[in-house]
């Protein structure tokens, strides 16, 4: 590790780079190595397994999943000013830091990574919420991931592990919820951060379970779920409105009343709707 130990500091490397931070790529570096340890600490014991990172930017959090042992990561970057930085860390890392600038929504990590596998990400503002989906609704399970440890907006985190009844519940919520077990780890205020966000931040565990705690298409499930709290002050028939012409009907055999809004529908009874939905198993 005295290879890593001897890498400057990060506020360093981001003045000998030019780093400044882009919102246009929703960055914000944090530069606080004791914390980015933490984080990777999150993540569990790393030393039996690769390691997936998304917008590692200068690369704290990078040196952290390092240091904490994993046995390999690939940073995914988009930004290619970072790339310079990332390489001082790969050539220090005995081989274990593979590099990629490319968007991560394109990259395929079985084609570069060896399971288990874990992702560990300070997520991109922008990309944070749509990688999570994808992550959470393959149509094979279980996924290529072991366990899922991202930062986000606080209010996303809140989403994130929310119940039903409460304001933040959601679509994410369900998705979430369905396969894996989720849980918040960490709160980070934005004077960690450089520049600092006009919101506070967490990070979210998520562990991957075995097999989905009810039976649902995921697609199907996903587009209900959606369609249902977009508008979720309407009942649920209203909201449905057309996805079949028996809505109701269908909304009955779930156990949902019609004059239900989403945010009172736990997931049980959401994945009994989708699989009566047209495509589902029991339409």
């Amino acid at each position: 590790m005295s290879g890593l130990d001897e890498l400057p500091p990060l506020s360093q490397v981001i003045a000998a780079h030019g780093l400044s931070a882009r919102k246009s790529l929703g960055q914000n570096f944090l530069l606080d190595l004791n914390l980015t340890a933490k984080i990777a600490r999150q993540a569990g014991d790393l030393s039996g397994c690769d390691v997936l990172e998304i917008g590692p930017g200068p690369g704290g959090l990078t040196r952290g999943l390092l240091t904490e042992g994993a046995r390999r990561v690939l940073a995914i970057e988009k930004d290619a000013r970072c790339l310079p930085a990332l390489q001082e860390i790969a050539a220090v890392s005995n081989g274990r830091l593979e590099v990629i600038n490319g968007d991560a929504l394109d990259i395929d990590p079985l084609a570069h990574l060896t399971p288990p596998i874990r992702v560990v990400a300070n997520l991109p503002y922008n990309v944070g919420t749509e990688l999570l989906i994808r992550w959470l609704t393959p149509r094979d399970w279980p996924p290529f991931w072991q366990s899922l440890t991202l930062m986000f907006q606080r209010e996303v985190a809140e989403r994130i592990v929310a119940v039903p009844g409460s304001k933040a519940y959601g679509r994410l919520a369900l998705l979430a919820q369905w396969r894996a077990e989720p849980r918040i780890v960490m709160h980070l205020p934005p004077g960690a951060f450089i520049p600092p966000p006009k919101v506070s931040s967490a990070v979210v565990h998520l562990t991957a379970l075995a097999a989905p705690r009810f039976p649902a298409d995921p697609k199907i499930l996903e587009q209900v779920v959606a369609r249902a709290f977009n508008q979720r002050r309407k009942m649920l028939r209203a909201a449905l409105k057309g996805a079949a012409p028996d809505i109701e009907d269908r909304l009955r055999a779930a156990g949902i009343e019609p004059t239900d809004r989403a945010e009172t529908v736990d997931l049980e009874r959401f994945c009994a709707l989708a699989r009566r939905m047209p495509g589902g198993s029991e339409a």
